[in-house]
């Protein structure tokens, strides 16, 4: 059967005591509604309670709740339970509960997720020696420390890792240590490797269909849209602060975004999602769509990323045309037009300013 997980937003009276009573009241009759509850996590400081039910679909737990106790959830979604186990570290109750009579379990499923890519440009030098070895460096140094800060791995490709962490004091110094490490491996070997960090913070259930989906989105955002190589979120930054009461986020090391930032950061995403293979969707348009005037949307977007609106929007098409291009989706002029160039040879002009190398020679090479 599928696995489901929910969220429950409960009132400031709600206690572990009580969310444990109403887990035991769904375990005695879920079998009429054919479900089977794994486990929940109930976030005291937060009042939020997320249950994991094998069901045959979302109504059987609604109903299940609805007939047991009549807390009927805020929000279900579909889940695979392998990667349920990999960012909150179980799928089933924890054995330090099981003693008590009524399995009190009180367990935030709050996160910290943190993104990392390593980027080199040019493309051409991946594999040139010496820049090689500097990645192989740093990719192993990303594993292998993420154990020391209890960090869980959750998705790891050559140049993308995705982590999952219960405290955000662990990931802030899990993510100052990598980035030192690669600092001071990268003076060594005077390479064109970059590191860039994002983390941020949240819960498993929100109103996307996808575990985590919301915090995994703002994290990559903050990854690959803001200029400087580790940035965290305002929620990230008072966390870590109210756990480290002598330590501030000192912003030689990090980049911290305040709320408005972060709004901005988000719809100006939202916005360029939409509209970027649109070879009408100009810097102009741009500022309109998203409600400001022409000069003062340059200073903020130029605040936010290090660019101008033009440079954006090819920046963002130009990391279009190389998904395209590695998933072999048409040729070169095909592709131009897709991600909104009205010129190939304008876009294959660009690429190379870009990329270090021409869209042809990137196609031909088996290296990438």
């Amino acid at each position: 059967m599928p696995i489901f997980m929910d969220r429950h937003d409960v009132s400031e009276a709600v206690t572990a005591e009580i969310v444990a009573d109403l887990h035991q009241k769904d375990l005695k009759i879920q079998h009429n509604f054919n479900c089977k509850g794994l486990t929940y996590w109930f976030d005291d400081k937060r009042k939020t309670a997320f249950c994991l039910v094998e069901a045959p679909n979302k109504e059987a737990i609604q109903k299940m709740h609805d007939h047991a106790h009549g807390s009927v959830p805020h929000r279900i979604i579909e889940v695979d339970g392998a990667v349920v186990e990999s960012f909150l570290g179980r799928i089933e109750d924890p054995k330090k509960s099981q003693n008590s009579a009524l399995n009190i379990i009180n367990d935030p499923a709050f996160r910290i997720i943190l993104v990392a890519e390593i980027k080199q440009l040019p493309l051409t030098k991946w594999h040139e020696k010496g820049e090689d070895n500097i990645f192989e460096h740093l990719q192993k140094y990303i594993i292998n420390t993420a154990d020391e800060h209890n960090g869980r791995i959750i998705k790891r490709k050559r140049k993308n890792y995705l982590l999952s962490f219960d405290s955000v004091t662990k990931a802030v110094l899990y993510a100052l240590k990598v980035q030192r490490a690669f600092q001071e491996k990268e003076k060594i070997s005077n390479s064109d490797v970059s590191l860039e960090i994002g983390v941020c913070a949240g819960i498993p259930v929100s109103e996307k269909e996808g575990i985590f989906e919301d915090t995994i989105l703002m994290a990559e955002r903050l990854c690959r849209f803001v200029k400087e190589e580790f940035v965290i979120t305002s929620k990230v930054a008072d966390l870590y602060e109210s756990e480290n009461q002598s330590f501030t986020v000192d912003s030689k090391y990090m980049r911290r975004l305040q709320p408005e930032e972060e709004k901005f950061l988000n719809q100006l995403m939202n916005c360029i999602e939409k509209e970027w293979n649109d070879p009408t969707f100009t810097a102009e348009r741009f500022a309109k769509d998203m409600g400001y005037s022409r000069s003062h949307f340059y200073r903020k977007i130029f605040s936010l990323s290090g660019m101008s609106p033009n440079s954006f929007i090819r920046a963002y098409r130009l990391k279009k045309a190389l998904v395209l291009l590695n998933q072999k989706n048409g040729n070169i002029s095909e592709i131009a037009y897709k991600i909104g160039f009205n010129s190939p040879a304008y876009f294959a002009k660009c690429f190379q300013k870009t990329f270090g190398i021409l869209p042809s020679t990137y196609i031909k090479s088996n290296q990438f």
